[in-house]
């Protein structure tokens, strides 16, 4: 038994040896080489991305840029020195202010996007970071380049909220137009007048500010009279509907002093609509401004240095020195929105000179 359990595990052990040995003889041997695939379609280069950037972000494409900017209101202007602190003024007139504003950091208590209302301790003018920040997408061709912009989006007036603007047409498919309708706006600091009653001036410096060119455009937020000069539908104007700021205030440089960043109308902008040039002014508007400014300081609302004088006026008078002040405070002699402009002219001195 014993005999015969020990011969077992002695072949089961030599088994083992000649297993190993066994295999251990052998190697692999490759087979022939198999016939080669063939060939794929050689893929076309690809678009170098870095020199798609260099276009636009090098000194050579910015330098011209600068220049342009230096000399234009926004960057040799000094009230952000005087007003870039204001927990108010600063939302146009400070680079911080404007970027709180755009990237809606503050509300106030009425809803209205507001400037940090602890005002800043540094005002700083408007930059390109002001008014540039991050592209939304880099698909130029099929999303349209957006200049990265800080906002796009449509405005809300805050002269009146329910109100929005939204400059978008053909001639700007994105809206880049509706970052300048943030400033170029009326301030809400005076109501514009209304009805039939008496109204009280309480400032030398009643009406929309320095800004209501938007309004203007859009033909909206003046006081309009009632008189023989029709008023033309809200958005009508043909620089409203088939153009834009950017299009005429941004076009292709003529000598450098215009168009681009220096926002002056370039007559290269202006030939596509007016074969025979840009048009310097409505008809007849530095004859109506002259007579509306004259029967005004006969009323007593206004100086002829263009400041109003505090005191209660009729609703005529009030509407006239309200329209004056926005056509002035406008800039352009009619141009941006020339129907609205003359109702507004024509209206206002009928309703005074009867």
């Amino acid at each position: 038994m014993k005999t015969s359990h020990l011969f077992r595990i002695l072949m089961i052990v030599i088994s083992g040896f000649l297993f190993i040995q066994c295999t251990s003889e052998y190697e692999l041997v490759q087979g022939p080489p198999g016939v080669d695939g063939i060939d794929g379609v050689d893929g076309a280069d690809g678009v170098d991305g870095t020199a798609s950037c260099v276009s636009c972000h090098s000194n050579a494409f910015r330098e011209p840029i600068r220049v342009a900017y230096a000399a234009s209101k926004h960057g040799s202007g000094d009230t952000w020195a005087s007003r870039g602190t204001s927990a108010v003024c600063s939302r146009c007139h400070s680079n911080e202010g404007f970027i709180d504003v755009i990237s809606v950091n503050f509300i106030d208590s009425t809803g209205l996007v507001i400037p940090n209302p602890d005002g800043y301790a540094i005002g700083n003018p408007i930059n390109c970071s002001g008014c540039h920040d991050s592209h939304r997408s880099f698909d130029f061709e099929n999303d349209g380049n957006d200049k990265a912009v800080r906002s796009l989006a449509a405005v809300d007036l805050f002269l009146d909220p329910t109100v929005q603007i939204d400059i978008r047409n053909s001639s700007d498919e994105l809206g880049l137009s509706n970052l300048c309708v943030n400033c170029h706006q009326p301030r809400n600091s005076y109501a514009i007048p209304a009805g039939t009653e008496d109204y009280e001036i309480t400032s030398s410096r009643f009406g929309p500010h320095h800004g209501p060119q938007s309004t203007v455009l859009e033909g909206i937020m003046g006081a309009n009279i009632a008189g023989a000069v029709g008023y033309p539908g809200v958005g009508a104007a043909g620089h409203r509907s088939g153009s834009s700021c950017i299009a005429c205030h941004m076009g292709p440089t003529t000598d450098g002093t215009d168009g681009g960043h220096t926002w002056q109308p370039t007559v290269n902008a202006c030939v596509a609509c007016h074969a025979s040039g840009p048009p310097s002014e409505v008809t007849d508007f530095t004859t109506d401004m002259a007579t509306l400014k004259a029967l005004l300081i006969a009323e007593g609302s206004l100086l002829d240095n263009d400041r109003t004088v505090p005191g209660v006026y009729s609703a005529a008078v009030a509407k006239a020195t309200w329209n004056y002040r926005t056509l002035l405070e406008d800039q352009s002699m009619g141009v941006h929105n020339p129907n609205y402009a003359k109702a507004l002219l024509k209206n206002s001195i009928e309703a005074l000179q009867n």
